[in-house]
């Protein structure tokens, strides 16, 4: 049986005109960015780094993922 493990991004603007996007299920997963998109490119690339992390350090399992986008 394989596992499977799903990663949700959310993300917002700040008051300040910033976006920031974050991956609740990885713990210090946030980025920020000047548009949505950035912001969000920039945490999935984050997520992915931290899992390949996990693997490399024998933290993890090989397992099957997906990222989705959370509605602003």
């Amino acid at each position: 049986m394989s596992n499977s493990t799903h990663f949700t991004i959310e993300y917002e603007q700040e008051e300040d005109g910033r976006w920031i996007a974050e991956v609740p299920g990885l713990p210090g997963v946030l980025a920020y960015g000047t548009t949505a998109d950035e912001a969000m490119a920039k945490a999935e690339a984050l997520a992915l780094r931290v899992l390949a992390e996990r693997l490399e350090h024998k933290e993890a399992k090989p397992q099957s993922i997906s990222i989705g986008i959370a509605a602003a």
